[in-house]
């Protein structure tokens, strides 16, 4: 399978996480910005750029397809970061253009959020296969905790640094800085990823399944067979191969319904705090502030848990990922309760929400790294393109849905308050099923791939029926 990926390593591809993440927030949020408030056009279009950036990364299965089939995913992730630094300055130039010409502006905004979709989809979905493959059992919460820091490390210097950059705006200082940013992000990439990767000749086998024993030879032939049918396959094969498995099928449902519910609390949690609690728009950005600091004591929590000194003696990555789900259910009828009780503590409320959601959500990423590396070897890209996907999808419709479920709560209630706590209980109800779900997942120490425990009639009986 390789030289398993030490911290080092780790930090490299964390860097590359956070590089993506840099261009990724000032496309999202500082453009956003500028189009509401410098131009003064309708918020529906940065909300709509941004969904669509989600609905084109449904291609992050054929993504991680491609990187199967070249075996390597270190062209995939330094062609994602290109093509999504060219998207950020499209972004910017489309931006700048809607000030004289607003319809094409859009239109070519809509192409360049088109390649920002694309390229966090080839980078984001091999950088995952890679680590799935590369990052040991033991070290694979802390390590996606690791990675998930750096990226939101990402987010913020760069939010901080190119906020005073432009600041005062000029379209032709955004577009210096934008310009500069997809250079600076696409240099230190190519930097990170130098070496990190072994080349595989022609005729090798994908690493994960070049490790038969040698006394036995009938097995090593089905080995070998394998590994030409994996190459022949096209990706509807390839797919089907992938969704055939229960564990992979169950497993996209839970991102998805975790990551709906997840992302619909998103975008109605500060206006719900204005508008029933009374908060000003500075209390309601602390309140979020608090939010994301729980986020990460959550996350920290499962490293640790995860980590080496610990054992296992803090429970494992699923049970982290049951009780997420479940106190994150809790924290929504906590806020049901804040809803009806102006009394109830808000901000331990969130801070509690927020804890719940680093938990599941670092144990959902280690538990998809460990599910990648169980079922077929070779594979391991398509099948995180699977959860990219759904995950994309989720986001996407999430902020949707949650802002809509509140529009159609007040229509029927007619009341604030009872609105937001019917909102509330249909996410708690969805966090309550995803912890069913993930109960679904087999628990248990990972395989590093099928074929390293192979039985050979089996792999024999298997060529024959594909």
């Amino acid at each position: 399978m390789g030289t398993p990926f030490g911290w080092l390593q780790i930090v490299r591809l964390g860097l590359v996480q956070a590089c993506l993440g840099a261009v990724v927030v000032v496309t999202t949020s500082t453009l956003n910005r500028i189009m509401v408030v410098e131009l003064a056009l309708p918020a529906v279009l940065p909300g709509f750029l941004v969904a669509w950036h989600y609905a084109v990364q449904m291609v992050r299965p054929r993504m991680g397809y491609g990187a199967d089939k070249g075996r390597r995913s270190t062209p995939w992730m330094m062609g994602g970061m290109l093509v999504l630094g060219l998207g950020g300055v499209l972004a910017a130039t489309a931006t700048i253009w809607m000030a004289t010409q607003a319809l094409y502006g859009a239109l070519l905004a809509m192409f360049a959020f088109s390649l920002i979709g694309l390229g966090v989809s080839a980078c984001g979905t091999s950088l995952l296969a890679l680590m799935a493959k590369q990052v040991p059992e033991a070290r694979r919460a802390p390590a996606a905790t690791t990675v998930w820091l750096m990226m939101i490390m990402g987010f913020a210097i760069t939010a901080g640094v190119v906020g005073k950059l432009i600041d005062p705006y000029t379209p032709e200082l955004l577009l210096k800085v934008t310009l500069g940013l997809s250079v600076v992000t696409s240099a230190l990439t190519a930097l990170c990823l130098w070496g990190l990767e072994k080349p595989v000749s022609a005729g090798d086998a994908p690493a994960a399944v070049a490790s038969p024993l040698p006394s036995d030879a009938s097995a090593s032939a089905a080995l070998v067979e394998r590994t030409a049918q994996l190459q022949k396959q096209n990706f509807k094969e390839a797919f089907r191969e992938v969704w055939a498995d229960s564990a992979a099928r169950t497993f996209t449902v839970f991102v998805f319904m975790s990551m709906l519910a997840y992302s619909a609390q998103d975008l109605i949690l500060e206006p719900f705090a204005g508008a029933v609690h009374g908060f000003t728009p500075g209390q309601t950005t602390q309140l979020s502030g608090w939010h994301h600091m729980g986020v990460l004591m959550g996350m920290l929590a499962v490293a640790a848990a995860g980590s080496r000194w610990a054992a296992g003696r803090w429970g494992s990555v699923q049970a982290w990922m049951v009780g997420g789900c479940l106190c994150s259910a809790l924290a929504t009828v906590g806020l049901v309760s804040s809803a009806l009780s102006l009394d109830w503590p808000l901000q331990a409320n969130v801070v509690f929400l927020g804890v719940a959601n680093g938990a599941f959500s670092i144990a959902a990423i280690a538990t998809m790294m460990r599910l990648a590396g169980e079922g077929h070897a070779g594979r391991e890209g398509t099948r995180m393109g699977l959860w990219g996907a759904a995950q994309a999808a989720a986001f996407g419709l999430g902020g949707l849905l949650g802002t809509a479920a509140s529009d159609l709560a007040h229509a029927l209630l007619g009341e604030q308050r009872m609105a937001y706590a019917a909102v509330f209980a249909l996410q708690g109800l969805m966090f309550t099923g995803s912890a069913w779900v993930a109960l679904r997942l087999r628990s248990g120490p990972v395989v590093a791939s099928r074929p390293l425990h192979f039985d050979s009639a089996a792999w024999m009986k298997e060529g024959s029926r594909s």
